[in-house]
């Protein structure tokens, strides 16, 4: 069965993507290397911190941490650690495509819609991620997280990339994994489908309508059979 949006495709103009968890599956990865490095530096951890940190920025992140592990937890350590092993791991090439995607990216090129990614990563590790895989020059510019001045849950960041593709909010396609991300795009005005990863929609995402797809796949067939 097909894909059902409250939208037409002919209203989209635009796709914005989320990098981590919908691009790439690297939310596993990032959660088992932030806990490798509380580990290597002996500090506890839990992994419902790390899944509340999912979609958060690097300045949003750390208040997560603090609010559930203490304040005086030595966060920037951790950051240290967690940088140091996770970037082996990008130039590793161990953060996979997620499924579907390079097959929506073929179908984005035939109806000549233009794409960008909005992530909360900053630039100077988004950039590597997405060229490890290969998309970086298959997208149309990005906005990261260093870039904005308020990270999702704020729309600062879906502003800002509707404003790079040069199409009205209103035209915009969202695909995010994150209920952070969902939030963001709603308040930002954009259409926003959610592909969940590791978080199943919360429920004020589910109060708000807001379409659920199981993958890429399914927002390719959306496209492709509605744009003809």
């Amino acid at each position: 069965m097909s894909l059902e949006l409250p939208f037409a495709a002919a209203d989209i103009h635009g796709i914005i993507f989320d990098m981590d968890g919908l691009l790439l599956d690297s939310e596993r990865v990032a959660l088992a290397t932030v806990a490798a490095a509380a580990a290597e530096l002996g500090l506890e951890w839990r992994a419902e911190v790390g899944l509340a940190m999912v979609g958060l920025n690097a300045q949003d992140g750390p208040k997560v941490i603090r609010r559930h592990l203490g304040e005086d937890y030595p966060v920037a350590d951790l950051y240290d650690a967690f940088g140091r092993i996770y970037e082996a791991a990008i130039a590793a090439g161990r953060i996979p495509l997620k499924g579907g995607v390079v097959e929506l990216f073929d179908v984005l090129d035939g109806l000549s819609l233009g794409r960008v990614v909005a992530t909360s990563t900053r630039r100077s590790r988004a950039e590597p991620k997405l060229a490890a895989v290969g998309l970086l020059p298959r997208v149309h510019g990005m906005v990261c997280g260093d870039e904005v001045s308020r990270g999702k849950p704020a729309p600062d960041i879906f502003v800002a990339a509707a404003a790079r593709l040069g199409v009205p909010v209103a035209n915009c396609l969202v695909l995010e994994d994150s209920n952070a991300g969902v939030r963001g795009a709603l308040a930002a005005g954009t259409r926003v489908v959610m592909v969940p990863d590791l978080l199943q929609p919360a429920d004020d995402v589910r109060a708000a309508g807001v379409p659920v797809a199981v993958s890429l796949h399914d927002i390719a067939g959306f496209l492709v059979a509605r744009s003809g």
